[in-house]
């Protein structure tokens, strides 16, 4: 899938972090020795949607999202309120999140925990089908 050289500013060591389609787990790469690494989680909010991109295990068995309940949908276009603000865990998909009154996607996709906040309305925008786990506040 792809590689990024790191360079050790301290000397003059250059790792490269290599990226697979095969494996969920990115490894790091030296000379012939490998040392396995867990990417790390970034969140960000955009127009009003807050989306962490790998998240921990951890943080999802403290909230306990593998227990909530599934919701999937095929690509489709449909226009969505949130009564509640809901929370999720994207297991499969794509899809691009339009706000009212916003000419800007958010994208999300399949990994990412995110927040929609009680209130907004938006059109999904489905481009690969989804499958994630939910809850309403």
């Amino acid at each position: 899938m792809g590689c990024i050289d790191l360079i050790n500013l301290t000397s003059t060591n250059i790792y490269r972090l290599v990226l697979t389609r095969t494996s969920n787990k990115p490894y790091i790469t030296r000379g012939s020795s490998m040392a396995a690494i867990r990417a790390e989680s970034v969140a960000t909010e955009k127009l009003g949607i807050f989306i962490e991109k790998n998240p921990p295990e951890s943080k999802l068995t403290q909230l306990g999202v593998r227990s909530w309940p599934k919701w999937g949908c095929p690509p489709s276009k449909f226009p969505w309120t949130y009564d509640a603000k809901e929370t999720c865990f994207l297991l499969e998909g794509k899809v691009k999140v339009y706000p009212d009154g916003s000419d800007e996607g958010v994208e999300i996709e399949a990994g990412d925990f995110v927040v929609f906040p009680k209130g907004m309305s938006c059109t999904w925008d489905v481009s690969v089908a989804v499958d994630k786990h939910y809850q309403f506040e």
